[in-house]
């Protein structure tokens, strides 16, 4: 098993809670000695000791952080060094209201490379393999993050940025390209062209995909149709970007965290409260190493649990969460019955004909909501075979219907797989 950095990604679970208890410390008096909004939100919460936090234990003492810190700050009031020590930024599109913005010193700069090149080598990754970036280059993270981490880890990028899928598939061809990142349902679109084109991409072997949660089901289509390994890789704009907090390894028994640069804890949405080991809830970050903009218990939103704190089988020593399950903000509720758009995916992949192309489209009638799901398939599946079996897995009989291959609309980056129609 190869790492990128050994000492690190091997140290012991005392050192590690060590080192996390210092860094700890020196990042709450950190954002207190250069940020006002820290202060008063510390001040404001009855904490004017904010600063004598010294350990993992004393964290649950200190308020969390949203998007709305963000938003109600934006653009450098969450700063804590002057803008002429700023070398990049990113922010999220801003779809809802104003820009969520993160800043990054040259410092932070580093810190995010060295996250995105342990993710590689993790995911088996060589020096000089050609490394397909196909996340846009621009406010949002997801190129830049690839490229930066892709330098350090000595890999030849071939930087295609998004969209034009028939120019992609040539390039990969081309340029013999082993590792294709981006999001998993570009993936999809990726083998629909490769197909329609009757190429094949035979040096292709890793796929890393971010941006979007996806199915067991899902990864087992892509993994199985374009003949690679895919890895779930972790991160936000808020934590600086793609690739900070972790991915998971070869093994498949959960992400791996990287407990050097961020604390993670599962929260109770509803209350919280601070969940044992093993129960599913919000996880909440804690910056140690960033330096312009340090987020302190920041709630994500994502929903997982940590599976284990043992040294997992690939030598990695740092905790271990499981694969997003959804978001505490995209849960949906028909006729009764919650579940999130992962939760279909999965059901639909293990119906045989089904392919990975899908609409969850949410209907409201005089204040009530009912669903459809429409999928495309091969022929013989029916709409009949559809619902019986979602109903079988998700507790209720959706309208929907079934479309031949290629008829439903693709997006070419990020699909959007939910609707809403009055």
């Amino acid at each position: 098993m190869k790492y990128f950095s050994p000492e690190a990604e091997t140290l012991s679970q005392d050192a590690v809670k060590a080192l996390q208890n210092q860094r700890l410390q020196a990042i709450v008096q950190y954002v207190l000695k250069h940020n006002d909004y820290y202060r008063k939100k510390y001040a404001d919460a009855g904490l004017s000791d904010a600063g004598s936090v010294r350990s993992l234990d004393q964290l649950p003492l200190l308020p969390t952080i949203s998007k709305e810190d963000f938003r109600k700050t934006y653009p450098f009031g969450m700063c804590c060094v002057p803008q002429s020590e700023l070398r990049e930024m990113h922010q999220s599109s801003g779809s809802t209201g104003t820009p969520v913005v993160m800043l990054y010193t040259a410092e932070d700069l580093e810190q995010w490379a060295e996250c995105m090149a342990r993710c590689y080598v993790m995911a088996g990754a060589e020096p000089g393999d050609a490394i397909q970036i196909t996340p846009s280059f621009g406010l949002f993270n997801g190129g830049f993050g690839m490229y930066h981490g892709a330098r350090k880890a000595g890999l030849f990028i071939v930087p295609t940025g998004s969209g034009n899928t028939e120019r992609q598939v040539r390039i990969a061809k081309d340029f013999n390209t082993r590792i294709f990142t981006g999001v998993v349902s570009y993936a999809v679109r990726v083998l629909e062209v490769m197909r329609e084109m009757k190429v094949t991409l035979p040096p292709l072997k890793i796929g890393v995909f971010g941006a979007e949660s996806f199915s067991e089901g899902m990864r087992q289509r892509i993994e199985s149709e374009l003949g690679i390994t895919a890895f779930d890789i972790y991160g936000m704009t808020e934590t600086g970007g793609v690739g900070t907090l972790g991915q998971d390894c070869p093994l498949r028994c959960g992400l791996h965290v990287w407990e050097d640069h961020y604390i993670v804890e599962v929260l109770d949405p509803a209350t919280g409260k601070v969940l044992p080991d093993g129960e599913t809830g919000e996880v909440t970050i804690t910056s140690l190493t960033r330096k312009a903009l340090p987020v302190i218990r920041f709630r994500t939103g994502d929903l997982s649990k940590i599976v284990s704190r043992e040294k997992c089988a690939c030598g990695r020593t740092h905790l271990r969460i499981a694969p997003i399950t959804g978001r505490t903000d995209d849960m949906l509720i028909i006729k009764g019955v919650n579940f999130f758009p992962k939760q279909v995916e999965n059901a639909l992949l293990e119906i045989p004909g089904v392919l990975t192309q899908y609409q969850i489209i949410i209907e409201e009638v005089h204040g009530v909501k009912d669903i459809r799901i429409n999928v495309e398939a091969e022929e013989g599946v029916s709409g009949y075979m559809v619902e019986k079996h979602l109903k079988e897995r998700l507790g209720f009989s959706p309208k929907g219907d079934v479309f031949r291959p290629g008829t439903l609309p693709r997006q070419e980056g990020k699909a959007q797989r939910v609707f809403y129609k009055n």
